[in-house]
């Protein structure tokens, strides 16, 4: 299913669910905020819950607008973009590892304005210039530049960044 599952072979598993009281908790936990699919499967295998009955609540999430991938992949951009300040490059691989299909990970980060992106880029790449204490200008600029590509930003346009504050 997920690299979830591997990695927690097995799992404590908690107090069952009965199908009514999953359908309301899962109501619940959609409506608190944005899941996608595989969040929720992740919350029925805790509970113990697979199978028919585990497709049947999905199914009924799905038809009453608890859950939309699109949705999801939307919110997800936005958020992580605006609050993580995370690049198009970690998002994305953020939201493959949740199983969202290809093309709603391209809408997904269509929410993220060009401009506003590359606006943090800079902010990004200035705070850490200034916090990174290093003498040698090109070790410097090889742990900024590592730095922004953990948080997921394009090779160029950290070049570009970097070249426009780099004193020199």
């Amino acid at each position: 299913m997920s690299g979830w599952r591997k990695n927690n072979p097995s799992p404590s598993i908690k107090k069952s669910w009965s199908q009514d009281e999953a359908k309301e908790k899962l109501s619940n936990y959609c409506a608190y905020q944005e899941r996608c699919i595989w969040e929720v499967r992740r919350k029925l295998f805790e509970k113990g819950i697979s199978g028919e009955i585990e497709d049947q609540l999905i199914d009924y999430l799905i038809d009453e607008k608890f859950l939309d991938e699109e949705r999801y992949a939307k919110s997800f951009a936005r958020g992580k973009f605006r609050l993580k300040k995370w690049g198009r490059n970690r998002i994305k691989i953020e939201l493959k590892m949740r199983q969202i299909p290809e093309n709603l990970i391209r809408k997904g980060l269509s929410e993220i304005d060009p401009e506003e992106y590359y606006d943090t880029l800079l902010s990004e790449t200035e705070k850490k210039w200034e916090k990174t204490h290093e003498s040698d200008l090109y070790k410097k600029r090889f742990k900024v530049v590592g730095y922004l590509m953990q948080k997921g930003f394009e090779q160029d346009l950290i070049q570009e960044a970097i070249d426009s504050i780099q004193p020199g």
